[in-house]
């Protein structure tokens, strides 16, 4: 059985436990003996350190990343936990698909198992034209749909599934 290489984890929603599962994940493939690497490229709610911005999703995937990871890989961190697409990230719209991917190769070229974490759920804007769903699809990335338990969760998980299902490949199920 071969196993696929780069995973995108989503979520129904925000605050899912897209972060919880993805470093079970990492976790997971780090005893399988896989050299793994977590990437968080987009992130809101970040907090000012003595070492710049950082965000504590971001930081768990990295902790849980066998390779070493440098910080800076990820190319939107955010202060404010808002919208990706908020208006002054907008103006650079054209380069995000371009940060995103440049990043996800070179993690391709550290490690042989990357999850890439999406922030919010399958159609968080990443600008006015672009979306996270625009891009896993793009990179052709299997996707692990993380659903948060609470009343309306079956048919969130279900709209989610089915807008997944229109252009990628389900990474995480087993259809039997």
């Amino acid at each position: 059985m071969s196993v696929t290489k780069r995973f995108f984890v989503t979520g129904t929603d925000t605050e899912v436990g897209k972060t919880i599962a993805s470093s079970a994940l990492l976790q997971a493939a780090n005893l399988l003996g896989f050299h793994t690497a977590g990437y968080k490229p987009v992130a809101s709610g970040s907090e000012l350190t003595g070492d710049g911005l950082r965000n504590e999703d971001a930081l768990a995937l990295q902790r849980h990343s066998r390779v070493a990871l440098r910080y800076d890989r990820e190319p939107l961190y955010l202060r404010r936990a808002d919208l990706p697409a908020h208006h002054q990230r907008r103006r650079r719209a054209a380069d995000r698909r371009g940060g995103l991917s440049s990043g996800l190769r070179e993690l391709e070229g550290l490690a042989d198992w990357v999850l890439v974490e999406g922030a919010g759920g399958w159609f968080t804007p990443l600008s006015d034209s672009l979306t996270f769903a625009d891009w896993a699809q793009a990179e052709q990335l299997p996707v692990i749909l993380v659903v948060g338990v609470k009343l309306g969760c079956i048919n969130h998980a279900m709209l989610t599934a089915q807008a997944v299902r229109r252009g990628t490949t389900a990474g995480g199920v087993d259809r039997q």
